[in-house]
């Protein structure tokens, strides 16, 4: 186990930052986490992998902007066309970590909203998803509502599973190639690209 990391998120939502600390938790012996303030670039709801990507991405490399960091980190979630759902759609959320010279991508499950909140995140103009979930949202008879700090997902699962513990999923899986860079050399991934 590596000693310490500090590591800069592009982001100053809680959630995020705890996300990125228990992503890397089980890699160092203590993960220090800054938040930084990092706009995605990308509209206020994602859509399509491509806009996940270029936001988690963009607030990556602006965490990282002044080098003082051991690792950045961008975390971005958005709706992903998926036409074997029943709304069509499914979010997925992206981590982006950069070291400077690295880049490594890692995305989390997904998961349904109602359809209700996806047609208004993917109307003209797009509905952050977010404030959809919100007007909309109720707890069922007999699941509790572990509260707004426990993400959508978080609300939907009754509190099985965290925003947090989400967002570590795609965190984790981004640093898979930190942990490899002999299997990730830049010729190894070109021939997979061939």
């Amino acid at each position: 186990m590596r000693e310490r990391v500090l590591v800069r998120v592009g982001s100053r939502n809680t959630a995020k930052l705890e996300a990125v600390r228990r992503g890397l938790a089980p890699f160092f012996a203590r993960v220090e986490v800054e938040a930084a303030d990092v706009e995605s670039g990308v509209d206020a709801q994602p859509l399509g992998f491509a806009e996940i990507v270029a936001g988690a991405r963009q607030r990556a490399r602006g965490a990282h902007r002044d080098g003082t960091c051991d690792l950045a980190a961008g975390i971005e979630d958005g709706l992903v066309a998926i036409a074997e759902t029943a709304s069509g759609w499914a979010n997925i959320g992206c981590c982006v970590l950069f070291d400077g010279a690295r880049e490594a991508i890692g995305f989390t499950a997904g998961f349904e909203y109602p359809p209700e909140c996806v047609r208004s995140a993917t109307a003209t103009p797009r509905t952050p998803i977010g404030d959809a979930f919100d007007a909309l949202y109720r707890a069922p008879v007999g699941l509790g509502d572990p509260g707004a700090a426990s993400g959508n997902i978080g609300r939907l699962s009754g509190g099985a599973l965290t925003r947090a513990d989400y967002g570590a999923q795609a965190v984790i899986c981004a640093f898979v190639r930190f942990l490899h860079p002999d299997l990730y050399a830049p010729d190894a991934c070109a021939g997979a690209r061939a």
